[in-house]
């Protein structure tokens, strides 16, 4: 019989056969375990996005994943780190979107006007990530309190936005305001917009991104 016949397998909790796992040898997590993450944060996603915060918990994600709680916990060892995981995926993947978009341009104006392009279209197609980060951040009455102050300032949005600003600025290419002012002004116009789509999905986000854009180049471009 062939060496390799001999080799064993081990049950995981998904029930399915693998070999030993190299990862747990190397400190590192195999990719049977980095495929389960994921699928347990997809489920997060789904049930926060339509359940909402409070009502997605471990026994509702291990259920929506075909799991035991028990499992769930081996690899988020609390609700809490679930969710904060899922929450910083989404949030490195909207920054990943959005800065991709703005490094495309070399003129500071365009690069400002590719931001916010890239903050409305990223919400447009990815509504459930929306969802989750409304849900985590923003308080139950009515979405329009931060649950803990700063927190929306989470990977230094308006800080990005400014230094954007700050380059228009010394290139010559925008007039001279505070671009701490302006980022806000400019961040909070989106986030407007993007809370009354959410509740009214009727909106023409399109149109709507055509006026933040035309809204953002008369509140910075330098007349000539």
């Amino acid at each position: 019989m062939r060496a390799h016949q001999h080799r064993r397998t081990r049950k995981t909790e998904g029930g399915f056969a693998t070999t030993p796992r190299r990862g747990a040898e190397s400190g590192t997590p195999s990719f049977t375990e980095q495929a389960r993450k994921q699928q347990l944060i997809e489920c997060t996603i789904d049930l926060i996005s339509t359940r909402g915060y409070p009502a997605t918990s471990l026994a509702a994600i291990a259920e929506r994943a075909g799991l035991s709680k028990a499992a769930v916990l081996y690899h988020f060892s609390s609700k809490d780190n679930l969710t904060g995981a899922t929450l910083a995926q989404v949030l490195d993947r909207f920054g990943a979107y959005v800065s991709e978009r703005v490094a495309r341009e070399s003129d500071p104006l365009d690069a400002v006007v590719a931001y916010v392009r890239a903050m409305i279209g990223y919400q447009q197609a990815n509504r459930r990530h929306v969802r989750v980060i409304t849900e985590m951040l923003l308080d139950d009455e009515g979405g329009t309190r931060l649950k803990t102050p700063g927190s929306h300032d989470t990977h230094a949005r308006w800080q990005t936005l400014a230094a954007l600003l700050a380059a228009g600025q010394e290139a010559g290419r925008l007039r001279q305001f505070d671009t701490r002012a302006v980022a806000l002004a400019i961040g909070g116009a989106i986030d407007g917009v993007i809370a009354h789509w959410l509740v009214h999905p009727d909106l023409d986000l399109d149109a709507a991104a055509d006026e933040l854009e035309t809204f953002t180049l008369c509140a910075i471009e330098r007349l000539s």
